[in-house]
């Protein structure tokens, strides 16, 4: 059977934690949906578009083995304005399945109330809101798992992250 991911994001995305995600994924055969809110089109910091195939609005747990947030500043605190998403991914944390984010896209975690003694990673300057969450922040780390969560602080642990996002699936 098919693994289905979604990818989470907005305008001012880290187009090289989307686009190299989003290949991954397909690579490794999943099926993987793009959601933004209005289902409108989304450009990267650096113009790379990412174009929707779900509203935010329509996302179900049901549906999804995997979610990944990317990064890069803007996008994640625009997502983690949206209830929907928030409420999205505590279902998808509490049926235990994978809730994957890099950079600047633990925010969301944060806000969906996740993280809480949970281990994590995130880019360097949101590790006073990691910590205040009342999570585990692991400094220089370019990946922590910790159960069905995992996370990356930065693009050049792309290979890390995705490696281990993999892998997650290939240990069950």
């Amino acid at each position: 059977m098919t693994k289905k991911a979604v990818i989470i994001t907005a305008q001012g995305f880290q187009d090289e934690e989307f686009v190299y995600p989003y290949y991954r994924l397909l690579e490794a055969g999943f099926a993987v949906d793009v959601a933004t809110k209005g289902k409108v089109p989304v450009y990267g910091k650096f113009g790379v578009p990412a174009r929707p195939t779900i509203d935010t609005e329509e996302l179900k747990a049901d549906g999804y083995d995997l979610v990944l947030l990317p990064g890069g500043f803007e996008a994640p605190d625009r997502v983690r304005l949206l209830p929907e998403v928030l409420e999205f991914v505590r279902e998808m944390d509490s049926r235990k399945k994978l809730v994957a984010a890099i950079c600047h896209g633990p925010w969301v975690l944060i806000s969906a109330g996740i993280t809480r003694g949970r281990s994590m990673t995130a880019y360097w300057s949101i590790e006073a809101d990691v910590r205040n969450s009342g999570a585990d922040y692991r400094h220089k780390e370019p990946v922590v798992i910790d159960e069905n969560l995992i996370t990356s602080p930065h693009y050049n642990n792309n290979g890390d992250f995705m490696r281990a996002v993999i892998a997650w699936f290939d240990g069950k």
